[in-house]
């Protein structure tokens, strides 16, 4: 199965506020889900990939370091395809 990974508008210009690591760590995640595949990506541990809940629901975060973390979500034609909805600060 194909992975393609496509950063939406919000997401590039979030990339633009995040510091500079952040950024680097959400696009070595892309290239690893292009390159190994989404299934295999959400088994590491460090990332907590995981499924959120309520407005969110449907829609996947992992976590880029303590404080920030990617919101995406899995859309299924013929190729897997994953869109990379928002790099945001998480308050914890």
């Amino acid at each position: 199965m194909i992975h393609v990974v496509q950063l939406s508008t919000r997401a590039k210009k979030d990339l633009r506020s995040v510091p500079r690591y952040v950024a680097i760590k959400l696009l070595s995640w892309v290239d690893d889900v292009e390159q190994n595949g989404l299934e295999q990506v959400k088994k590491r541990p460090g990332l907590h990939d995981e499924p959120l809940r309520g407005k969110r629901q449907g829609q996947r975060s992992v976590r880029l370091n303590r404080a920030y973390r990617t919101i995406y979500c899995i859309r299924e034609n013929k190729i897997e395809f994953v869109e990379v909805m928002e790099v945001n600060k998480h308050a914890y």
